[in-house]
C-alpha cells in the first residue's frame, strides 16, 4: 500500500474508534440510567412491600377486633336471651299464683249519675296466693317494719313459748324473710253481648217458699204463650242477687217480654209485679297483669316442723312484734306447717 492509502486507512480507523468511544459513552450513560432507575424501582418496591405489610397487619388487627366484637355481641345476646327466659319463667310462676278467673254471674245494682262513668267498671280483686309448707305470711301495721325485716333476710327465732317447751327452752331456728310479689290486673276489657233467648227477672217477692219452688212457679208462668212466654230451656238464681235468669228454647220470646218492662205474675195466691230486663253477658276479651309488691307483708320460709301449728304461729307473732328485734305490731299472720299447703287471699289495702 502506498503511504496515502495507509494514512487514509488510519484516519478511517480513528473515526471508527471515535464513534465506538461515543457509543461506549452512551451505553455507559444508559447503564447508569438503568441502574438509577433500578434503585428507584427497588425503593418503590420496598415502600410498596412495607405499605402492603402495614395494610395486611391493619386488616388482621381489624379482623381480630371484628371477631372480638362479634364474640362480645354473641355473649351479650346470650346473656339477654337468658335474662329474657328467666323473666318469662318468673312471669309464668307469678301467673300460676293467680288462679284463673272463675266464671261469675254479675248483675249491676248501682246507680249511674254521671255519663262519663257509664263505660267504667270498678273491680276489687281478690288475689289467691299459694303458700307452701314450712312458710308463713305476716302483715304488719307499718310498711317500714316489713321492709326492715326483708332487708335483714335471715332471722333467728327462739322457740320458747309455753310450759310444754321447757326441755328446749333455748332452742332457736333460722328462717328466711322475703318480699311478697303478686300479679294485679292493670287493664281489663269486657265484651258485652245481650242474650237473644234469655231474660232477667227481678223485684221478686220475699215468700216463705224454697228457691226451687219459686223457680217452678216462674217457669210455669213464663212457659205459657198467653202470658207472652214460651217453652223454658233453663232457669237459675244468680248468686247473692235475688234475680232469676230464664232462657227460652226459641228466639223471639225474650224481646217482647223485655219491651214490656214489667209484668204481673201469679205466684201462689198473690199477684206480684216483676221487672223484666235483658240478660247481658260479659266476656273478658283482654286482661293484662302487672307485678305488684305488698308493702306491709313478708314471706317467711324454711320454717321447720318442730312445734304444733298454734304454738308456732304464736312463737312467730311474739318474735316479730318485738321492736327490739326489728319487728312491730302484727295485723295478720298465716302459717302453713311443713308437708301441707295453703292459700292466702289478698284484698285491697284501704290504708
Amino acid at each position: 500500500m502506498s503511504p496515502e492509502q495507509v494514512q487514509q486507512e488510519i484516519k478511517c480507523c480513528a473515526e471508527l474508534c471515535s464513534a465506538l468511544e461515543q457509543d461506549h459513552a452512551k451505553l455507559q450513560m444508559a447503564v447508569e440510567d438503568i441502574e438509577q432507575r433500578t434503585r428507584e424501582l427497588r425503593r418503590e418496591g420496598e415502600l410498596l412491600h412495607k405499605h402492603l405489610e402495614q395494610q395486611m397487619s391493619l386488616k388482621r388487627d381489624t379482623g381480630i377486633t371484628c371477631q372480638m366484637n362479634i364474640l362480645l355481641a354473641k355473649e351479650e345476646n346470650n346473656s339477654l336471651r337468658q335474662e329474657k327466659e328467666m323473666l318469662k319463667q318468673k312471669l309464668e310462676e307469678m301467673k300460676k299464683m293467680l288462679p284463673a278467673l272463675p266464671e261469675k254471674k254479675m248483675v249491676f245494682k248501682g246507680l249511674v249519675t254521671n255519663k262519663e262513668d257509664m263505660n267504667k267498671l270498678m273491680l276489687t280483686p281478690l288475689i289467691y296466693y299459694p303458700l307452701q309448707g314450712g312458710s308463713a305470711l305476716i302483715t304488719f301495721e307499718k310498711a317500714e317494719v316489713a321492709q326492715g325485716i326483708i332487708e335483714a333476710k335471715e332471722h333467728m327465732v327462739e322457740l320458747s313459748c309455753g310450759e310444754e317447751l321447757e326441755e328446749i327452752d333455748r332452742c332457736r331456728v333460722r328462717v328466711q324473710a322475703g318480699p311478697v310479689d303478686i300479679l294485679l290486673p292493670s287493664s281489663l276489657e269486657i265484651g258485652m253481648t245481650q242474650s237473644s233467648r234469655s231474660i232477667l227477672v227481678s223485684d221478686l217477692p220475699s215468700l216463705d217458699i224454697s228457691e226451687e219452688a219459686l223457680l217452678d212457679k216462674l217457669e210455669l208462668f213464663f212457659s205459657k204463650t198467653k202470658n207472652g212466654g214460651g217453652e223454658v230451656e233453663s232457669r237459675e238464681f244468680l248468686n247473692d242477687s235475688g234475680r232469676v235468669v230464664l232462657t227460652f228454647v226459641k228466639d223471639g220470646v225474650a224481646e217482647p217480654l223485655i219491651a214490656r218492662g214489667r209484668i204481673q205474675v201469679l205466684i201462689g195466691k198473690g199477684k206480684y209485679e216483676l221487672k223484666i230486663s235483658p240478660r247481658i253477658k260479659g266476656d273478658i276479651t283482654n286482661l293484662q297483669l302487672q307485678p305488684s309488691r305488698c308493702p306491709r307483708t313478708i314471706l317467711l320460709s324454711g320454717i321447720p316442723d318442730v312445734l304444733g301449728e298454734e304454738a308456732m304461729r304464736d312463737t312467730l307473732e311474739i318474735h316479730f312484734q318485738k321492736a327490739s328485734r326489728g319487728g312491730g305490731e302484727v295485723d295478720a299472720l298465716a302459717y302453713v306447717p311443713a308437708g301441707r299447703q295453703g292459700v292466702a287471699v289478698f284484698m285491697e289495702d284501704k290504708d
